[in-house]
């Protein structure tokens, strides 16, 4: 597909899209609730119920505020996150199979977890232990992927990517020791359902800091598009412009992992969405960054909303892990995107 002349246009549609997407999942679960009384609960919290006259019952206002708005928005933050982040870090390493776990921040999100489920490790913490436990987990491992990949005090791709496989590898290998050890049996099935993504523990008290952290991050990258756009092009054109590539280079995987680390600590592992939205999309828009980042923010968006609504009825009342939908929905599109000849890293694609 060619690149639209509006993509302004092509965004508001999208989040049009998105905000029905979101309006259906809310009234999706066990409990069938209207589109009207979802939207009267909202205006009523939002201080805008002097306008109509409310017609739900008190617990209808506790499914659609307390827990399914909350968890809807948890997955279009997580899925937006997940989608601009994986755009960023493809074109920092300029690969395109990059995703944002390629840092290691998903092997050590997963072994901090995995330390509170099975060992009771920051226990003192209370509720935010998971969290806080794989978050720290997380950006560990991106320090120690740092750490390695420096060579004389120059950050080098290659070995960025290479360490992050390896630190990969061992937390990956510490985790599956634990959970051998482990006597565990309802903790076990908590750290794999945790292993595969889960939006289930979303909460208001949870969803303000991902939040946060996904309007700086996006602020930052759609600041630097510009530099994105010009790394496509290679380090010599970069160096030649101006850009400092090494700086750059950091600022924007600090800013992918912290963004990606935040993220993991309260959805689990979540695969497939940094990796193939950005590809979508630059088959779309293009590949100019001004325009992959908010445009892969929306369907990222749009796309785990979705895959979290399924996750909740496919095997109802059970819930499946929504990183098993994701993979089973990315693998048959990513192996279609490898044979089609056209497609190539950097190009829209036709």
């Amino acid at each position: 597909m060619k690149q639209p002349k509006n993509v302004a246009l092509l965004v508001v549609i999208l989040l049009l899209v998105l905000l029905a997407s979101m309006t259906a999942a809310v009234m999706v679960g066990s409990v069938a609730i209207t589109p009207t009384t979802i939207w009267q609960v909202i205006f009523s919290k939002l201080g805008l119920d002097s306008f109509f006259t409310s017609s739900y019952s008190r617990s209808q206002e506790v499914i659609i505020w307390q827990i399914r708005v909350p968890r809807v928005l948890l997955a279009a933050t997580v899925g937006a996150g997940l989608a601009i982040s994986g755009a960023a870090i493809q074109a920092i390493v300029r690969n395109s199979i990059a995703d944002p776990y390629i840092l290691g921040v998903s092997s050590g999100a997963t072994v901090g977890a995995t330390s509170v489920i099975l060992l009771g490790a920051f226990s003192f913490f209370g509720i935010y232990a998971l969290s806080f436990a794989a978050f720290l987990g997380a950006m560990l491992s991106v320090i120690v992927v740092f750490f390695l990949a420096r060579v004389n005090g120059r950050l080098s791709v290659i070995r960025l990517l290479l360490a992050g496989i390896a630190v990969s590898l061992v937390l990956s290998a510490i985790s599956n020791f634990m959970l051998m050890m482990s006597k565990q049996e309802g903790g076990m099935k908590a750290v794999l359902h945790w292993m595969l993504g889960s939006l289930a523990g979303a909460k208001w008290s949870n969803i303000w800091l991902p939040i946060l952290v996904l309007a700086i991050v996006y602020t930052v990258l759609r600041v630097y598009a510009r530099y994105l756009n010009i790394l496509l092009l290679g380090e010599e054109s970069a160096s030649t412009l101006g850009i400092s590539i090494e700086k750059f280079r950091l600022l924007i995987i600090v800013m992918v992992s912290l963004l990606t680390g935040v993220l993991v600590a309260v959805s689990g592992s979540i695969g497939f969405i940094g990796l193939i939205i950005p590809h979508i999309v630059r088959m779309l828009v293009g590949s100019n960054y001004r325009q992959v980042l908010p445009v892969s923010a929306v369907i990222g968006a749009i796309f785990l909303v979705w895959a979290d609504a399924f996750a909740r009825i496919v095997i109802a009342p059970e819930e499946m892990p929504i990183g098993i939908l994701t993979a089973l929905c990315g693998c048959p599109f990513f192996i279609w995107m490898l044979r089609k000849q056209k497609y190539t890293f950097g190009e829209g694609g036709s």
